[in-house]
């Protein structure tokens, strides 16, 4: 039985799967927010009561928001801010005393669908989280891709290609640096872009939704959205020319982005031709603990 822990800032997830990929079982708690120690308690306990009630014990995956450090070990680039500094991996191997294996939660996205998901069967999936942020994974031959300073998959921290006038220099980005690809294709950014259009305040989805519905104002929001969608894609197909891009997030419910950014991908993308395949991630927002529990996948 494979175990999977998504340890959000909100919430911590755990689910059980079998190896066919069947759910045996799915638990979900609070998450308690700046306090390390409760944190590595309540993981433990979820964990615990996850094989209580199954009757065996299993491996364990976790998804980590941020990344453990190759240098250090330590936690790194964590919006969950408690856990940045951390020996995170360490204290619950000893907490839960077996082996585990950690992976950033978009990776554990990415793996998920890679596995049994909307890219199964493809050597080469790069999965992608556009919501609250814009986060990435890229998995080869359904392993999970961490890279020399496990920052694979981080498309969202480099700048928007080819930017226009009126997006030069960009917003300010929290990382410190100004007009990263999060900044423009996040959902914050896509109220942002329409509020400035004169639209008024609005959710990315209640902005998609009108322009369904034919607001001009909306629509000319989703087209510029999936116009820099289309470039921010383009410049990863030409490094990684992946065989399928999955979405995943909030904004992978709008439908049009996946008629209209395989139109527009085709003029940034280094071939005379593009076959990578843009597809709605199949297990949705359980991508990331399943993708946790995969981590043992091949083991």
């Amino acid at each position: 039985m494979r175990i999977g822990i998504d340890l959000g800032g909100t919430k911590i997830e755990g689910i059980a799967i079998a190896d066919d990929g069947r759910e045996a079982i799915r638990r979900r708690i609070t998450a308690p927010r700046d306090d390390y120690r409760r944190t590595l308690d309540a993981v433990r306990g979820l964990v615990e009561e996850i094989e209580r009630e199954l009757g065996v014990q299993g491996s364990v995956g976790i998804g980590i928001p941020g990344t453990i450090s190759p240098a250090t070990g330590l936690i790194k680039n964590s919006n969950s801010t408690w856990l940045n500094g951390t020996r995170l991996a360490g204290d619950l191997e000893r907490l839960l005393d077996r082996p585990l294996r950690f992976a950033n939660d978009a990776n554990c996205f990415a793996l998920s669908e890679a596995t049994d998901g909307a890219g199964h069967g493809a050597a080469i999936v790069f999965g992608v989280i556009i919501g609250t942020g814009t986060g990435g994974g890229v998995v080869v031959n359904q392993r999970v891709l961490t890279g020399a300073n496990a920052v694979s998959g981080e498309w969202g921290h480099n700048p928007l290609p080819a930017p226009r006038d009126g997006e030069r220099p960009g917003p300010a980005c929290y990382c410190g640096r100004c007009g990263c690809i999060e900044t423009f294709l996040s959902g914050p950014a896509l109220a942002r872009d329409y509020a400035a259009a004169g639209g008024g305040e609005a959710t990315a989805i209640e902005i998609a939704a009108r322009a369904a519905a034919g607001d001009p104002v909306a629509a000319a929001a989703i087209e510029r959205y999936a116009e820099r969608l289309a470039r921010a894609l383009g410049s990863i197909i030409n490094v990684l020319d992946p065989d399928v891009i999955v979405l995943g997030g909030g904004l992978s419910n709008i439908d049009r982005l996946y008629e209209r950014v395989p139109q527009l991908w085709a003029q940034y993308v280094f071939s005379d031709r593009v076959a990578t395949r843009l597809v709605r991630a199949r297990h949705g927002d359980s991508s990331g603990v399943r993708g946790a529990a995969w981590l043992w996948e091949r083991e």
